[in-house]
């Protein structure tokens, strides 16, 4: 049996009990990164007095995870073993899901367990509504891909939820305030962590917050749903036809796209 073990994304408290139990009773563990997760079991041996008996540790990441179990002697899944990711869930924006298909094509037992993870945990803190919403995990960097993601966000009928790194979380908040302006949205940094921070308002007003926050630490955004119409109700097109000042209509277009009054104002009377 393999056991894929969630890990606690920033507060000790949060690994299961369950967990702590696998982790006690298996002698291999494949893990991200063998240091962190080394780090990891000295801090929870310590706090929860266990002793782990873990004999072998064996490296498997997003680079080598294929390689690894491609060339592995099946006869180590005999006994039960675990893998764990440097923090959350193993396979959502982590490694794993190779390893998850290993086992289904050589029928390998294999269980997940629940525990923590930064998006769900994101989307119950934004107090949106909507029952959908999309996991999107990190944008593409730059270019074409990443205006393609961009455009995305700005259209989706259900809320979007982003992971980002602190390097890029500036340029993310930049790019958002000058798509989306008036979008309802919620920028949480280092999640369950003594130094947690939630940013809830529209991407415009966010985008001013964070230029005097300290942005160190791993971010997980939650954007609200575009206002998409159906059916009867009045479309963009229908707006643009009125017979109505350039304010009004700026107004109009504004609550029905996401886009700034300014913005529309500004493009009526290009």
């Amino acid at each position: 049996m393999v056991y894929f073990i969630p890990t606690p994304i920033g507060n000790l408290d949060d690994i299961s009990q369950r967990s702590l139990k696998l982790l006690c009773e298996v002698n291999t563990l494949f893990c991200e990164d063998t240091r962190v997760t080394k780090k990891l079991l000295s801090l929870l041996s310590e706090k929860h007095n266990l002793t782990f008996n873990i004999e072998n540790f064996i490296s498997l990441h997003s680079h080598n995870e294929r390689y690894v179990l491609d060339n592995i002697d099946i006869s180590i899944f005999d006994e039960n073993v675990a893998y764990l990711s440097d923090a959350g869930m193993p396979c959502v924006s982590d490694p794993g899901s190779y390893f998850v298909q290993f086992c289904q094509s050589k029928n390998i037992s294999y269980e997940v367990l629940p525990g923590a993870n930064a998006a769900l945990l994101a989307y119950a803190s934004s107090g949106f509504e909507n029952p959908k919403f999309t996991f999107y995990g990190f944008l593409p960097h730059k270019g074409k891909e990443r205006d393609t993601g961009l455009e995305f966000i700005k259209n989706s009928s259900i809320p979007t939820i982003l992971y980002e790194s602190p390097h890029r979380i500036e340029k993310l908040a930049q790019e958002l305030a000058t798509l989306l302006p008036e979008r309802k949205a919620i920028f949480i940094k280092e999640a369950t962590k003594k130094f947690e921070r939630k940013f809830f308002s529209n991407c415009a007003d966010i985008n001013q917050q964070l230029k005097d926050a300290n942005l160190k630490g791993e971010w997980v955004i939650v954007i609200d749903s575009a206002v998409i119409c159906k059916g009867d109700a009045i479309t963009k097109k229908d707006i643009l036809e009125l017979q109505l000042p350039p304010k009004q209509k700026a107004k109009l277009l504004a609550k029905i796209t996401g886009e700034s009054v300014k913005q529309w104002y500004s493009k009526l009377n290009s």
